[in-house]
């Protein structure tokens, strides 16, 4: 058993709560166990300058782990003057995660921001922002399509994300803080309902790991994400 009861591949409790923010065009309060993340998505009617008269559109997100959200407090990266290295990596991951889902010719000359801020973290607080984002990002296009902005839904496949790890020698999914923070082998996986991966990132922690292990996690991973899919097609379509 693990420290908070779970098998080895089971994940933690999943909540959505949509419609979060007022304004957002799309917007979600995910909750993955303790870790919790608000997620919006809003239209902005231009697009980057590398975009411009090329007829498609662009989605961009940020990230932020709060001040709050830590067991001592987070700086805001504004005091310190710029982004840190784990921030922009992350926002670049959730970018990467979305555009590969869009089909970005049929917005119109448009960006759509998404901004995922950690309001208190618990391990996962990346792989729980793509999966919220997700949600946000499909009730703005939602919105978009019946106001007209656009002649059909751009998104062309569902995508999720989790961690797997390696624990006391043990493959787990969904690692919590306690268990990703004194794991082996830690690894973040993304992808797509029909099992495309877009993102792998794994690394041996505190030793190397084979690649027996690796087609454990990855099996492990696969298996957990087609079951967040499932929970997302169920917060969206019902």
């Amino acid at each position: 058993m693990r420290i908070d009861g779970r098998k080895k591949n089971e994940l933690r409790p999943m909540a959505v709560t949509r419609n979060y923010i007022k304004h957002a065009q799309g917007s979600v309060l995910i909750e993955v166990g303790d870790t919790k993340v608000i997620c919006t998505a809003m239209i902005e009617e231009k697009v980057p300058p590398f975009l411009k008269g090329h007829k498609q559109g662009w989605v961009t997100a940020e990230y932020e782990m709060l001040p709050g959200s830590t067991n001592t407090r987070k700086s805001r990266d504004r005091n310190r003057g710029k982004i840190d290295g784990r921030t922009m990596e992350i926002q670049r991951l959730i970018g990467r995660s979305l555009r590969s889902v869009i089909d970005l010719s049929k917005l119109g000359e448009r960006t759509l921001w998404i901004d995922c801020d950690v309001i208190q973290a618990d391990g996962g607080t990346r792989t729980a922002a793509i999966t919220g984002s997700f949600v946000a990002l499909h009730d703005a296009l939602s919105n978009m399509v019946n106001k007209g902005m656009v002649k059909e839904m751009p998104i062309t496949n569902f995508v999720a994300a989790t961690s797997v790890g390696i624990h006391q020698g043990e493959p787990l999914v969904d690692l919590c803080y306690e268990e990703d923070s004194n794991a082996e082998v830690d690894m973040n996986m993304v992808m797509t309902e029909k099992g495309e991966i877009i993102e792998i990132q794994g690394t041996g922690e505190e030793r190397p790991f084979s690649k027996q292990e690796l087609e454990k996690m990855l099996a492990l991973g696969e298996e957990s994400i087609k079951k967040i899919i499932d929970f997302q097609k169920e917060t969206l379509l019902g």
